[in-house]
């Protein structure tokens, strides 16, 4: 990966960024630009919420919130 900015049209060139060996494939062979949507992670359970480093607050009965994420 390298910036969006930066015009890279070889092979070689890719591998001089990413400080790898060129492999088979020939230094001069041309390369594209391949544009991906970021990946979006939704946790689905309490324990995902815990292990993602957030709190999940749940409210209760008469205004008391419990921590539904908090280990025991």
């Amino acid at each position: 990966m390298h910036s969006i900015h930066q015009d890279v049209k070889t092979w070689g060139e890719v591998c001089q960024l990413a400080e790898c060996e060129l492999g088979e494939t020939p230094e001069d062979a041309p390369v594209r630009r391949v544009l991906s949507a970021p990946m979006v992670s939704v946790p689905l359970t309490n324990s995902d919420y815990r292990n993602a480093g957030f709190t999940k607050l749940v409210k209760r009965d008469q205004g008391v919130y419990e921590n539904v994420t908090a280990t025991d």
